[in-house]
């Protein structure tokens, strides 16, 4: 059952750091059901920032962050920004000062440009001993937590393979050492690479092939469980076509996420003997079960803010902070291995095998 906002007996105070679109449509819409009690916003654009104050029931507006962390004294800071002009993050110095000033810091992916700027982020946080989440909304999804509850059954058992579909684009090798050119690339590849890694684990090995007309490419991946996957990145992909597609591969059992909320778990037991079956139909305790949404109730499960995972991190995030136990999804830890994949497609040419050093 979903709590309301104005049902938490207990809030966090909250500011905010960031007045764009994305934020206006997906994160400040989903404190409405998270125990927040937010303060202040604060953006260099300060008319906007007292637009988004009055929208969505801040006290006050800031155009200096710095200024709004010394007066507010926020207990949370969420930050929703974009990149320098060179290509860099903007949220990592941000998030910095947020650890400084004493605040629990949610930040939307990516969290950081580099590995050396996250392990500056990283050792504040530790300093500082608050911690930092970063918006990974898709390892949150309803369908994705079924997905982790299936794959933890016994009759699963152990996922063999990955197989996931994501349209992204890849920037000629000779571009990848331009920040400003891999923008779009490292603020798209957190959403495939956080599920390949929440579901199987860090990846061990890697070899790819790209095609230049779109950029698109198919990676071959093995495991460190000694699973094995495939991250398809299908750059030319009609913009109506479904987004994305999600299968793992068991003992005997698969499991689809399609268009990140039509599941069907094909479970272990069927037999269809070749040669001599006469149905396609199978007894019901082996059937396969599908779930997905009606789309025509006015039910929250309806809502994107429900079913893309913006309000189950964000009320994940939330929790942390209020009981001061760190976030199990979202961690820097978590980062660390999507920068590891980020960084691989950086430095790795089509068609050789990187070895993923930890």
């Amino acid at each position: 059952m979903v709590t309301y906002q104005f049902e938490h007996s207990e809030r966090l105070r909250c500011a905010f750091i960031g007045a764009g679109g994305h934020s206006y449509r997906n994160v400040y819409p989903s404190f409405q059901y998270a125990p927040v009690d937010l303060v202040a916003v604060c953006d260099t654009d300060g008319d906007r920032a007292r637009d988004y104050a009055r929208t969505f029931g801040a006290g006050r507006a800031h155009n200096d962050h710095r200024e709004m962390l010394r007066a507010e004294s926020p207990d949370a800071v969420f930050i929703v920004t974009g990149y320098t002009d060179d290509g860099d993050v903007q949220a990592t110095a941000l998030a910095e000062d947020a650890l400084r000033a004493g605040a629990h810091v949610w930040m939307e992916k990516p969290t950081a440009s580099n590995h050396p700027a996250l392990d500056r982020l990283e050792a504040v946080a530790q300093e500082t001993g608050r911690f930092v989440m970063t918006g990974l909304k898709k390892v949150f999804t309803p369908a994705m937590d079924k997905v982790t509850e299936i794959l933890a059954r016994p009759e699963f058992g152990e996922p063999s393979s990955i197989s996931v579909r994501y349209p992204q684009s890849l920037p000629p090798m000779a571009e990848r050492s331009d920040r400003r050119r891999m923008v779009g690339f490292l603020d798209h590849i957190y959403h495939p690479a956080a599920v390949l890694h929440h579901l199987m684990g860090p990846v061990e090995r890697l070899s790819y092939e790209w095609e230049p007309r779109t950029g698109g490419s198919v990676t071959s991946l093995r495991f460190a469980s000694g699973a094995v996957g495939t991250l398809h990145l299908t750059a030319g992909s009609a913009a109506t076509s479904p987004l994305e597609r999600v299968e793992v591969v068991g003992e005997g059992a698969n499991v689809v996420v399609d268009n990140g909320v039509r599941l069907t778990y094909y479970r272990r037991g069927a037999s269809l003997p070749y040669g001599r079956s006469g149905s396609y139909l199978v007894d019901d305790d082996t059937a396969p079960l599908r779930w997905e949404p009606e789309f025509s109730l006015g039910q929250l499960y309806n809502k994107n803010l429900f079913y893309l995972g913006y309000v189950p991190e964000i009320v994940h995030f939330c929790t942390s902070a209020l009981t001061g136990t760190p976030p199990q999804k979202g961690t820097l830890a978590d980062v660390r291995e999507i920068m590891r994949l980020y960084e691989a497609y950086v430095r790795t040419e089509p068609g050789t095998v990187a070895t993923i050093e930890r």
